[in-house]
């Protein structure tokens, strides 16, 4: 943000733009998820021109345009050998001159550290960034790649693009994976490779595409496999030679800052990559196995994450039932569901809606995915003794009005959330239960004692997630009787039960919109249960009697998961089979 309110102040005192102009420019580029500079230009403030100028004199880089002469390729270098076309249209960079270990680049976007960074390692010198348009840029690449000895036939095969774009796989080293026979040099110079960079970029850039939420690499004795979780099923995809695997290893452990030679101990790290306009953070997380190092990649993208409380999946009622509790001055909000149902992007939504400028929100992770203004959020650090609970009780001394607790783990944590919600917190957080109603049992199991419990809960919910029906090819059918009446007693819908003639449901069929899976994108399914009176008054005398409670919860019009499962297939938003699946009939 920095950044571009400081292009923003360069184009105000350059009489470029208005201060009015920049303040829509700046509300255009939220909107739109793209660059201060794009939005200029897309609302026709200023030219391409005046904003890498502008960005010339940010960032005390040089403006190379074909006016200034300095947009041209000198000759003589072999420069289309050291980048060839293929990158240079797919990144928008052109190399300019070579002067001894240093390349002059033209770049449309000099601030993408990561593709410097790639361009040192595929070319083996430093890099000089230049400031150019993208117009300018492919008009010069045009010109000097038609002149030049690797002019890329437009019909030449997959393979030979491959091979030009530098994903020539043959060309690596294969490198010895045995135990005891790691060379570092061998590792780090496979790592370097173009072949193996230009190799993880495209398996990074065509995860994104997909929509993937995490990469799995793992090798075998005779292949390596590479699968892409996308709506939360794994899909196998094209995986690079067996000879390249610890290469591509490598290149990981290098973004990811791992220790590039520990082989036998699991890792983590994080690094970030700019593709399409937008930053992903990945989530590294490498394991040893029989057969070498399986690497995971979780793929945090912010951009595909919208925090909007009437699009997560919530009833009205449900809905409503969540924001009376999150409006109360201070008690426990518990949201159960296993890893990866989606229980962080629920809170956060939640967080997102009620927050203010009046209130200090505060909120302890492990690890933050998520990062939102006007949140003080907090990563814990158990290495150095930063955990839930010491986190949570240095909150208590920073004035807090709301807490997100990531997850209680452990009795000193439930114990500090209580002792937070009984002086006047608002504390929201996450346990691993079956059900929602589970959460008292698995509080009071914590050492929580059921007459504070019976005045602290607010509420507690669950949640489970499922697949999307694509609406552009999802198929209708009639449902078998048992089919249907399994629905229409399951969704408690009562008097307001649709005709069983009229009911619909459908099934995936699968088309190019949704790469033949017949889903796209994944919504919640919610029990959520607001305590009141009558249930605090269970949890004070009978501590965990799910049956009483679960009674109470249903006769003051609280639903199952599967109920809201249910309403989901009766609107055609996903199918049976996906309700069955992920959740249970109470009876």
């Amino acid at each position: 943000m920095n950044q571009k309110m400081a292009l923003a102040d360069i184009l105000v005192a350059s009489a470029v733009i208005t201060t009015e102009q920049r303040d829509k420019a700046i509300k255009t580029a939220a909107q739109a998820k793209c660059l201060f500079g794009e939005a200029v230009v897309k609302l026709g403030y200023a030219n391409e021109e005046a904003i890498a100028v502008a960005l010339s004199k940010q960032m005390g880089i040089p403006y190379a345009s074909r006016e200034n002469k300095i947009l041209k390729v000198e000759k003589g270098q072999s420069l289309e050998k050291v980048v060839t076309e293929a990158y240079a249209r797919e990144h928008l960079v052109l190399p300019l001159f070579l002067d001894e270990n240093v390349l002059a680049v033209a770049m449309a976007e000099p601030d993408n550290v990561l593709l410097q960074d790639n361009l040192r390692v595929m070319c083996r010198v430093e890099i000089q960034p230049f400031v150019a348009t993208k117009s300018q840029i492919l008009k010069a690449i045009d010109e000097f790649y038609q002149s030049g000895t690797s002019l890329i036939e437009k019909t030449v095969d997959e393979s030979d693009r491959a091979a030009a774009a530098g994903i020539n796989t043959d060309e690596v080293q294969e490198i010895d994976t045995s135990e005891n026979r790691l060379d570092l040099d061998q590792a780090i110079s496979g790592a370097k490779d173009a072949a193996v960079v230009s190799l993880v970029n495209a398996v990074l850039k065509q995860a994104v595409a997909e929509r993937a939420s995490d990469i799995h690499l793992e090798s075998y004795d005779e292949r390596v496999m590479l699968r892409f979780r996308i709506d939360g099923v794994l899909y196998e995809r094209m995986a690079p030679p067996k000879k390249t695997f610890l290469a591509v290893v490598s290149r990981v452990k290098i973004l990811a800052k791992m220790d590039i030679a520990e082989r036998r101990l699991p890792q983590d790290g994080t690094f970030s990559v700019k593709l399409q306009n937008r930053p992903i953070d990945l989530r590294v997380s490498i394991c040893p196995t029989v057969y070498g190092e399986k690497v995971v990649m979780r793929i945090l993208d912010k951009g595909a994450v919208e925090l909007n409380i009437d699009k997560i999946g919530f009833e009205p009622k449900q809905k409503e039932d969540f924001l009376t509790a999150a409006a109360l001055p201070h008690g426990l909000i518990f949201l159960t569901g296993p890893t990866g149902s989606g229980k962080t992007t629920t809170l956060y939504s939640v967080l997102n809606t009620i927050k203010t400028i009046d209130m200090n929100f505060m909120t302890i992770e492990d690890p933050v995915e998520i990062k939102l203004e006007g949140l003080n959020q907090v990563q814990v650090r158990a290495n150095i003794g930063l955990t839930f609970a010491s986190a949570l009780r240095s909150f208590l001394r920073q004035d807090p009005d709301v807490i997100l607790v990531g997850e209680v783990r452990d009795q000193e944590t439930a114990q500090t959330c209580l002792r937070a919600a009984l002086t006047g917190h608002l504390v929201l957080s996450t346990l691993h239960t079956n059900d929602a109603m589970s959460t008292v049992v698995r509080l009071i199991d914590l050492g929580i004692e059921p007459f504070l419990l019976s005045s602290s809960l607010a509420l507690c919910a669950a949640q489970r997630l499922v697949r999307v029906l694509c609406p552009n090819c999802k198929k209708p059918y009639k449902p078998s009787g048992p089919e249907l009446e399994m629905c229409l007693k399951e969704s408690l819908l009562g008097d307001a039960a649709p005709d069983p003639a009229s009911v619909t449901f459908y099934q995936p069929r699968g088309c190019d919109k949704c790469a033949r899976t017949g889903y796209i994108g994944r919504k919640a399914c919610y029990e959520v249960y607001r305590i009141i009176p009558e249930m605090q008054e269970i949890i004070y005398k009978y501590g965990g009697d799910l049956a009483r409670l679960r009674e109470v919860a249903h006769r003051n019009g609280m639903w199952t998961l599967r109920a809201s499962g249910w309403r989901k297939v009766l609107t055609g938003l996903t199918t049976a089979e996906e309700v069955l699946s992920v959740t249970t009939f109470e009876g």
